[in-house]
């Protein structure tokens, strides 16, 4: 199973570089264009792709990249490739890869359908999913639970901006300057998350899917603030850009062991 694990740890990496582009995009969008295709989150990176030279290829290397990064974090949920403890806290990160593989699969359908051309402009569909579990019995108790999900997601991401977390799976080979863009990157979708999370809490307490953001949404419901909106668009393009370098040097599990040997380089 070696040859497997090694093309499979491949197509991680290009889930990383296609996670990488779309930040970077959608950072570019939220600076050039303001609260234009910005609000549409990813479904405004793909649109404006496809209007690109060569963007129906990029958007193909999008869908497929998407869809192995969700292989990847459902490996890591449900067998558990990075061993983690069986506590609390490693049981909530393995639901949270599970959460996060759910995420990206959408992703890789809506680059999928750009790609092909089944799907133009048009918002990225977060407030009819939220309406559609908003119609099913606890619905607002489900909503709710994703929203606090998304907080507790922005929390570890502030955490992990001020203690350097996202590095101990980036081996030591890497650059050091791409801790600095990591942060900066980390602290704004810290901040991207938490607004997730709150309009997610407010949907589920007032039972209304108008209340809910999606990942453009709550960007640009910080346009107002200045200089917070220019650092967080600007953040997320360097999250985009840290994604897409350390998709070199990222530290995948060899999936024939189960287990991995974070290289974890110095703290510049």
């Amino acid at each position: 199973m070696v040859d497997k694990s090694e093309k499979f740890s491949w197509f991680v990496r290009l889930g990383y570089m296609a996670r990488g582009l779309t930040y970077m995009l959608l950072g570019y969008l939220a600076l050039e264009t303001g609260s234009g295709e910005a609000s549409e989150g990813s479904t405004g990176v793909f649109d404006m792709l496809q209007e690109v030279p060569l963007g129906t290829p990029l958007l193909w290397v999008i869908a497929i990249g998407m869809l192995g990064y969700a292989a990847y974090k459902y490996l890591s949920g449900f067998a558990n490739i990075y061993n983690r403890n069986d506590d609390i806290e490693g049981g909530l990160k393995r639901i949270g890869d599970v959460a996060s593989g759910v995420a990206h699969t959408f992703l890789a359908f809506a680059a999928y359908q750009f790609a092909t051309g089944t799907k133009s402009s048009g918002g990225d569909g977060t407030q009819e999913r939220a309406s559609t579990v908003l119609s099913y019995d606890l619905g607002g108790v489900v909503l709710g639970v994703i929203g606090l999900g998304f907080l507790v997601g922005g929390l570890m991401q502030a955490k992990k901006a001020y203690d350097l977390g996202f590095m101990k799976r980036i081996s030591g080979r890497a650059p050091h300057w791409v801790c600095h863009i990591g942060r900066a990157g980390h602290a704004a979708r810290a901040v991207v998350f938490a607004i997730i999370g709150w309009s997610l809490m407010q949907g589920a307490w007032f039972s209304s899917s108008s209340q809910v953001k999606g990942l453009g949404e709550a960007i640009v419901s910080l346009r107002d603030m200045g200089v917070v909106y220019t650092l967080v668009a600007i953040g997320l393009v360097m999250f985009g850009l840290f994604s897409f370098i350390t998709s070199r040097y990222r530290v995948i599990p060899h999936l024939t062991s189960g287990s991995m040997k974070p290289d974890v380089p110095g703290r510049h």
